[in-house]
């Protein structure tokens, strides 16, 4: 799974995510894409479980871009354990995304089969995205 090797600080604030996108917004390698209509926090394992899905549906045909990494660690306290007594240990790691954001890229495969693998992988994350076609799409 997808963690950063080194980090500034070892735990971060919860923040909120606010605005949209202001990088990564148009499909810079792939024809197809899986843009986020949402703001929300994607894991390393739903990352990696949407990337599984694409690659399946293809038959390992074509190439896959993933455009996001997880770099925001996310702790938690072991359970039954008191109130108080400091912020909890690294459980995992997590992108921030706010929307507009392109999650995933595709290429060298046939829109149809591109298609169905987007939104086998779309339904593998917690927020909702937006199927992009680079042919289509005027704006893009």
């Amino acid at each position: 799974m997808l963690a950063p090797k080194k980090t500034k600080f070892r735990k971060q604030q919860k923040g909120c995510i606010r605005g949209s996108a202001g990088g990564g917004t148009t499909l810079s390698f792939g024809q197809f894409g899986l843009m986020a209509v949402e703001a929300g926090k994607i894991t390393s394992r739903q990352i990696e479980a949407a990337r599984v899905a694409l690659t399946r549906k293809t038959k390992r045909g074509g190439q896959v871009w993933i455009k996001i990494f997880p770099d925001t660690p996310i702790t938690k306290k072991p359970a039954e354990v008191r109130m108080g007594s400091g912020k909890g240990a690294v459980d995992h790691y997590a992108a921030k995304i706010r929307p507009g954001r392109i999650l995933y890229e595709m290429a060298g495969v046939d829109k149809a089969v591109a298609v169905n693998a987007l939104q086998l992988a779309a339904a593998k994350l917690p927020i909702r995205t937006k199927l992009l076609i680079k042919d289509e799409d005027p704006w893009i």
